[in-house]
């Protein structure tokens, strides 16, 4: 394998991609495919910081709009996170991978402990895997202005998204055959062109702070590994020249 591109990165895993093919809240398969190429990106010295959606479970702007209270629906998607959290701490510890859990919302120690800038910075520097879960901890924010958020504080030079589809498309593959994968496009073109993959909130966060994203299918064996290296995986958002 290639030298690793970066040194420290923020790896956003959406719910949705952990349910997989099945009905289950979380696909092992998936969860275990994860947490052996994080294993692998640590060994190459890659400082790996992971937020974790909840959609395989809640989704609190699903929730608000079946006219439940947004705050609510909010809380319970940012609970769904920690138990993903959880899941993926338990996945690597497995494989004998240090891992830390840190929740924005207060939890039980035991269960998992507060998220800390500090502490977080310190773990990253002895390459544990720092896994930050409950969303930015406040309703109204997504997981994805929560990943765009840790990404800035704890210093990573590029915001990897894993989902489960292959990258940004000019329109729903799903309805559309024609629909063309983008290989780059800037953070304007994202906001402009309203190509909702991301949170716009988020996409502008990171082109003030001229934050690389990457978004690729993490269903796809060994793309985030590939996509560490450097590799032409997905779609890439950049800063404007």
């Amino acid at each position: 394998m290639s030298a690793a591109k970066h040194r420290r990165v923020l790896l956003k895993l959406s719910g949705e991609a952990l349910l997989g093919q099945r009905a289950e809240c979380i696909d092992q398969s998936i969860l275990a495919s994860l947490a052996s190429q994080i294993r692998q990106a640590r060994a190459r010295k890659i400082q790996l910081a992971v937020v974790i959606g909840g959609g395989n479970m809640c989704r609190g702007a699903a929730g608000a709009n079946r006219r439940e209270d947004r705050a609510r629906a909010d809380a319970m998607g940012m609970l769904a996170t920690v138990i993903n959290a959880l899941a993926l701490q338990g996945a690597l510890q497995q494989i004998n991978v240090p891992c830390r859990a840190m929740s924005a919302i207060t939890m039980a120690p035991r269960l998992c402990e507060p998220y800390d800038r500090a502490r977080a910075l310190r773990a990253l520097d002895a390459n544990d895997v720092v896994i930050c879960a409950g969303g930015t901890g406040n309703p109204y924010f997504t997981t994805d202005t929560a990943a765009a958020l840790r990404a800035l504080e704890l210093n990573c030079q590029v915001l990897f998204k894993a989902t489960k589809v292959n990258g940004i498309y000019d329109k729903d593959p799903a309805q559309s055959a024609d629909a063309r994968c983008y290989e780059s496009l800037t953070h304007r073109d994202v906001v402009t062109r309203r190509l909702r993959v991301m949170d716009l909130a988020a996409v502008c966060l990171c082109e003030e702070n001229h934050l690389p994203i990457h978004v690729f299918n993490c269903l796809q064996e060994e793309n985030l590994l590939k996509a560490l290296q450097g590799q032409l995986v997905g779609t890439r958002i950049h800063s404007a020249a």
